[in-house]
């Protein structure tokens, strides 16, 4: 089964980032959350800090470059497949760096692969 690990999660339901979890969870792919605030979205509960997460297939990074930087490290640990930088978010060091470490990147939106079928 594939799961992904949402970062830069929000319960604000305007936020990219929340509608990428419910559209997530609506194509039943398993989903973890990762946030600055505890929360739920949809069925999906917000973790904080670093927890350990095992088998994530993608990474779907809601965050801008400069937010991302205390991340790097800790993501590439949990060994993603994959890691996808939607618009605003790209960010060539860490794709680089995620490279580096056989982690494949892409600079596309998750909400539009999952209504098109690639994702």
């Amino acid at each position: 089964m594939k799961t992904t690990l949402v970062i830069g999660a929000s319960t604000n339901k305007e936020r990219y980032s929340n509608k990428c979890i419910r559209l997530l969870t609506e194509h039943k792919i398993k989903t973890f959350a990762l946030g600055n605030r505890e929360g739920n979205v949809y069925t999906i509960d917000i973790e904080t800090g670093f927890p350990h997460f095992e088998n994530i297939n993608t990474v779907a990074i809601y965050l801008s470059p400069k937010n991302q930087e205390k991340y790097i490290d800790y993501l590439i640990s949990l060994k993603p497949q994959r890691i996808l930088f939607p618009p605003g978010t790209e960010n060539p060091e860490f794709e680089i760096k995620a490279q580096a470490h056989g982690i494949m990147t892409e600079q596309a939106c998750p909400l539009v692969m999952l209504n098109i079928g690639t994702y």
